[in-house]
């Protein structure tokens, strides 16, 4: 009878391998066609608008006479409200998943990830209504400005989407270091801090800065919450407490009002051009630091 399983067995682990290879070359096949796509409109744009001017432009007109298509104050804003969310949330999740990890009790370390777990699964244009309503207005009133809709608001909202990802994966990332370094170092006579710093924290390193990547990979690709909440103010930042305006957000709100087929159209493909190659290089970052975290 066990002998007569084993052919049924092979053949049923055979088909699933087969069935998970080709889920990943048809996913690979769609990211390809989708960089084709955006490829194939977005170079559109260079037949009548220099690239230089594209990539270096610091101004955004996209229906002045004649047109603006510079994406430098769109990438600029992309990447202060960014920085700005990784500041606020890398420290506070990495806090997070240490006491999750490390610290809290066995029956409030499922309730804390089950928490986050359940942030993850908030609609971001839920969490902008929220920071619209609530965060803006508080914004000007303690920093005494003349609007709320700013970057840093876009930045503490952002902070506070990235943070499921963060804590998620640094917590797992701490998990995964052998219990062995941990009673090591206790039995050598650190204390709990000491062995948390000088041997969990280096130990789990690769799976926290992949969860950082990771983390600015899901800030830097939000649109719904930056379109609500950082003023859509197309210039160059000179600080966190002025109006700015994405490159996500720029798509979302002028792509409904481009021509189509025109220099405004094929700009914005550009701009997703430029987005996918950012997060591609941070998804590629992000799956290298979680190979070297596999391989320890």
């Amino acid at each position: 009878m066990e002998s007569a399983r084993k052919p049924w067995n092979r053949a049923l682990e055979f088909l699933i391998e087969r069935a998970i290879f080709f889920a990943g070359i048809i996913s690979i096949f769609f990211v390809i066609l989708i960089f084709v796509f955006l490829l194939k409109e977005g170079v559109s744009l260079l037949k009548t608008y220099p690239l230089k001017d594209f990539i270096f432009g610091q101004k955004w007109y996209p229906i002045s006479e004649p047109p603006s298509f510079g994406v430098v104050p769109l990438l600029l804003g992309s990447l202060a409200v960014t920085m700005g969310a990784i500041v606020i949330a890398v420290p506070l999740g990495m806090g997070a998943a240490i006491y999750i990890a490390v610290v809290a009790p066995g029956w409030l370390k499922e309730i804390l990830k089950a928490t986050v777990e359940f942030l993850a699964a908030i609609p971001s244009i839920v969490l902008g209504f929220i920071g619209l309503v609530t965060l803006v207005p508080l914004v000007k009133q303690v920093f005494h400005l003349t609007t709320g809709l700013t970057a840093i608001s876009g930045s503490i909202m952002l902070a506070f989407m990235a943070m499921p990802t963060i804590v998620s994966m640094m917590e797992d990332a701490l998990t995964a270091v052998p219990r062995s370094y941990r009673e090591g170092a206790i039995a050598m006579g650190a204390t709990k801090w000491q062995m948390i710093w000088r041997v969990l924290l280096p130990a789990a390193s690769s799976g926290m800065l992949a969860a950082i990547m990771l983390g600015i990979g899901r800030v830097i690709g939000e649109t719904m919450a930056v379109l609500m909440i950082t003023g859509n103010a197309a210039r160059i930042p000179t600080s966190l407490f002025q109006p700015v305006r994405t490159m996500t957000a720029t798509i979302a709100a002028e792509m409904g009002e481009a021509v189509q087929g025109s220099d405004h159209y094929f700009a914005l493909f550009a701009i997703g051009i430029v987005l996918f190659i950012i997060t591609f290089l941070i998804n590629l970052a992000a799956g290298f630091f979680i190979g070297r975290a596999h391989h320890k």
